[in-house]
């Protein structure tokens, strides 16, 4: 196998004090439709998300509030560009199943909504290079999921990019058609961000219960590695 790495650059730890990103990577594992148990745990996790909020206020959630102002700091507007979180929370407050997609997607929108932490996966079957989250410098290109227009980030655009290639434009705010998890996905990398006053202690423990859950659904070998500033870059495979 060959060898690939996933580092996050220093200028994104400079910018955000405090950032840590859990990295949750599983192999050999059997993606497909989720079981009822499983889409049971994701109904728990939306109604949990309308015990704790309120949809007039949502932005003053601590957790939802610390996203809305990093965006701004990189240039996103966060009423236009809304992180991944404060998205699903708003479907679950309105009231609105979220469609069970496949188990290893189901598991990071479970584990997303009961932390009120992002939390997405990306298929590392597909990788051909290292991965990174940096600042883009507006030459990466991106494939958005449902489309087949090439675009292009803002220079200082928070990105998650093999290469030039990005996977995740805007930090948590929408994934590329590249690295999607699908059915026949057998290796995934689920990525779990913690801003404060977010501890890392929390990241790690929505790690272990993807981990545990990866195990009761999907079966597979999988590993924890926390993404910090004082450990910048850990092997992902090979």
């Amino acid at each position: 196998m060959t060898e690939h790495f996933y580092s996050i650059s220093p200028e994104i730890f400079r910018m955000f004090p405090g950032y840590v990103r859990g990295v949750v990577i599983a192999q050999k594992v059997r993606n497909g439709p989720s079981p009822e148990e499983l889409i049971g745990l994701l109904r728990q996790a939306e109604a949990s998300v309308r015990e704790r909020l309120r949809l007039e206020t949502i932005a003053e959630e601590p957790r939802i509030a610390a996203w809305r102002e990093a965006y701004r700091k990189f240039g996103a507007k966060p009423s236009e560009f809304r992180c991944s979180i404060e998205a699903l929370a708003r479907r679950a407050l309105r009231g609105e199943p979220l469609p069970s997609i496949n188990a290893l997607v189901d598991i990071g929108n479970v584990i997303s909504l009961r932390h009120l932490l992002p939390a997405g996966g990306h298929a590392i079957d597909v990788l051909t290079g290292d991965i990174e989250l940096r600042l883009a410098s507006g030459a990466e290109t991106f494939v958005a999921f449902g489309t087949t227009e090439v675009e292009h980030p803002l220079p200082g655009e928070v990105v998650f990019v093999e290469g030039n290639t990005v996977l995740t434009r805007r930090w948590t705010w929408r994934q590329a058609n590249h690295t999607l998890t699908l059915p026949e996905t057998t290796a995934i990398e689920f990525n779990i961000d913690g801003l404060p006053p977010v501890a890392a202690a929390e990241v790690e423990q929505a790690c272990a219960e993807t981990v545990d859950l990866i195990g009761r659904f999907c079966g597979g070998e999988a590993r924890v590695e926390m993404l910090t500033e004082q450990n910048p870059r850990i092997r992902l495979m090979g």
